[in-house]
C-alpha cells in the first residue's frame, strides 16, 4: 500500500499541558504513556487528560517498553547539566530505578532513545558530551550507541557518531537504524551475534540542510535535523524532522515521501517521535520537543509491532 500524506486537519492535540513530551509509547493493553519533565512518565487517557507518574528527575527523553510492561527511559541530562542515565519505571508497582550511569568508564550524559529486542537487550544512543546546544549540534562525532544485556553487561557497540538520536529495529532484528541529528541522515547497522553491531552505513539520502554559523539560515522546510524514527508494517522508516515541522518516510526502495508537514508549526510543532498503537496499530502519536501537547491521528499504514505489543 503506497504511503499517503496525512491531512493536518485530521491531527488532534491531546494531553494539553504536558511538559516537553519528547516520546510516546503504547502498551499491549492500549495504555498510552509519554515522556514528561515533571515526572518519570505521564499516562494519557482517552478523554485527553493525563496523570503524572513516578518521581521528577532530569529530562526524560525517548521512552520504550519491555515485554513485562516496564517503561525504559533515556534521560537526556544536557538540558539541566545533570547526568543522562538509562532508567526504568514500572507503572504497575511504581518502582523507579536507574539501570546505568556509565558504560566502559564513560559517563552517560545524554541518553536519548532506547530500543528493546526480543532477547531483552536494551540498545540506546548517548548523543554527546557537549555542555550546550550550539556545541551539541556542531557536527562533533562524540556520540555512541551502547547495549545493556539481560545479564547486566553493558558495552559501547558503535561510536564516532554525529549526535545519534532516535532508533528503530527491523522486524527480523537483523538491522538497527539510528538517526544522526547533526548528520541530517539515518545510519543502518547490521546486528551481529552476541548483541554487537557491524559498521554503520547511510540509509537513504541526506534529508535536508543544516544551519552553518555565519551563513544565512536556510528555509525551515529544508532543514534536515533528524530526530525520532519508527518502522511501519510495510518497512517504511518514518523520520521526524523537528526544525522543518515535518515527518518523512524512507521507503524500502530508499525513496523519501513526506507524510506530515505543517509549515505554520501551529499544530505539528517540532515533532520528535512517531509511535503506533490501537487494536490495528494505526493510531499514530507524535511527540514534540517544543509543544505542550501530544498529537494523535490515524496512520495510512499500521505500525510495526514492537516487543511489548506482540
Amino acid at each position: 500500500m503506497p504511503l499517503s500524506a496525512i491531512p493536518n486537519e485530521s491531527i488532534e492535540k491531546t494531553a494539553l499541558g504536558i511538559d516537553r513530551p519528547e516520546d510516546v509509547v503504547v502498551g499491549r493493553d492500549g495504555r498510552v504513556f509519554a515522556a514528561d519533565h515533571q515526572c518519570a512518565v505521564a499516562e494519557i487517557f482517552s478523554d485527553g487528560t493525563f496523570k503524572r507518574m513516578g518521581p521528577k528527575g532530569g529530562a526524560p527523553n525517548g521512552i520504550n517498553m519491555d515485554g513485562q510492561g516496564r517503561i525504559v527511559i533515556a534521560n537526556f541530562g544536557i538540558y539541566d547539566r545533570e547526568p543522562g542515565p538509562l532508567q526504568r519505571f514500572d507503572p504497575a508497582s511504581g518502582r523507579h530505578e536507574t539501570l546505568l550511569t556509565e558504560v566502559e568508564g564513560r559517563r552517560l550524559t545524554s541518553s536519548n532513545y532506547p530500543v528493546i529486542d526480543r532477547a531483552g537487550n536494551i540498545w540506546c544512543a548517548n548523543s554527546t558530551h557537549a555542555e550546550t546546544w550550539p556545541q551539541a549540534l556542531d557536527g562533533r562525532t562524540d556520540g555512541f550507541i551502547y547495549v545493556l544485556t539481560p545479564d547486566g553487561e553493558a558495552r559501547v557497540v558503535a561510536e564516532g557518531l554525529k549526535f545519534p538520536n532516535g532508533m528503530a529495529m527491523s522486524a527480523d532484528e537483523r538491522y538497527l537504524y539510528c538517526a544522526q541529528t547533526s548528520g541530517a541522515d539515518v545510519l543502518r547497522f547490521e546486528i551481529l551475534p552476541g548483541a554487537r553491531l557491524g559498521p554503520g552505513e547511510r540509509y537513504g539520502p541526506v534529508l535536508g540542510q543544516m544551519m552553518t554559523p555565519g551563513q544565512p539560515t536556510p528555509p525551515a522546510e529544508t532543514l534536515g535535523y533528524t530526530d525520532g524514527i519508527g518502522l511501519d508494517a510495510e518497512g517504511n522508516l518514518w523520520v521526524c524532522l523537528p526544525a522543518a515541522d515535518k515527518v518523512v518516510a524512507i521507503t524500502p526502495d530508499l525513496e523519501v515521501v513526506t507524510v506530515i508537514h505543517d509549515p505554520s508549526g501551529e499544530v505539528v510543532n517540532h515533532p520528535t517521535n512517531v509511535t503506533w498503537g490501537g487494536p490495528d496499530l494505526k493510531d499514530l502519536y507524535l511527540g514534540s520537543i517544543r509543544a505542550d501537547y501530544v498529537l494523535k491521528t490515524r496512520s495510512p499504514v499500521a505500525g510495526q509491532p514492537l516487543v511489548h505489543q506482540l
